[in-house]
């Protein structure tokens, strides 16, 4: 079995970062899922409209078949709010998911927001997606990580988290 991986949370929370940093450390393959969205996905939101289910379920299909297709271990970097946007994205993968919740209060994440260059994603979407986000279920594969740790914590518990689970 090859593990599935979903680096989830909502904008700022480190997706990328831990994600190509894991792909260093684990030897596994790195996909950000921001490079999936459509154009008109990534033109809304850069006009500050939250982008609603008709607008995500496209992409968070691709992602699943992105996810599936990896023919190693794959994390993929997605914001994955939803209980039913994780369904998608596992109706996509013949095999488990795992998803790490990237997460923190919304004053850590408002101020990487501010502080981040050339993300077409504005903080002003923060309030849309903290209306969304669900935490994983209790039957839901994963861990939830406090990202507001230095980077260096939270790339070591989500590491131990895939050594744990692709024994």
């Amino acid at each position: 079995m090859i593990g599935r991986y979903v680096l989830m949370g909502v904008s700022g929370c480190g997706k990328s970062s831990v994600g190509l940093e894991l792909a260093r450390l684990c030897a596994v393959d790195f996909i950000d899922g921001d490079d999936l969205h459509p154009r008109a996905n990534i033109a809304k939101m850069a006009r500050g409209e939250p982008l609603d289910d008709t607008d995500r379920a496209p992409w968070l299909a691709d992602v699943g078949q992105a996810l599936a297709r990896g023919l190693s271990p794959t994390v993929i970097g997605c914001s994955a709010l939803k209980r039913a946007y994780r369904d998608i994205i596992r109706a996509q993968v013949p095999e488990p998911v795992h998803f790490l919740h990237l997460h923190a209060e919304r004053e850590v994440l408002e101020a990487r927001v501010a502080a981040r260059v050339g993300h077409f994603m504005p903080s002003s979407l923060l309030d849309s997606q903290f209306e969304a986000l669900e935490r994983l279920g209790g039957d839901e594969l994963g861990r939830e990580i406090d990202i507001a740790r230095p980077l260096d914590e939270v790339i070591a518990q989500s590491q131990a988290y895939l050594k744990e689970t692709m024994k």
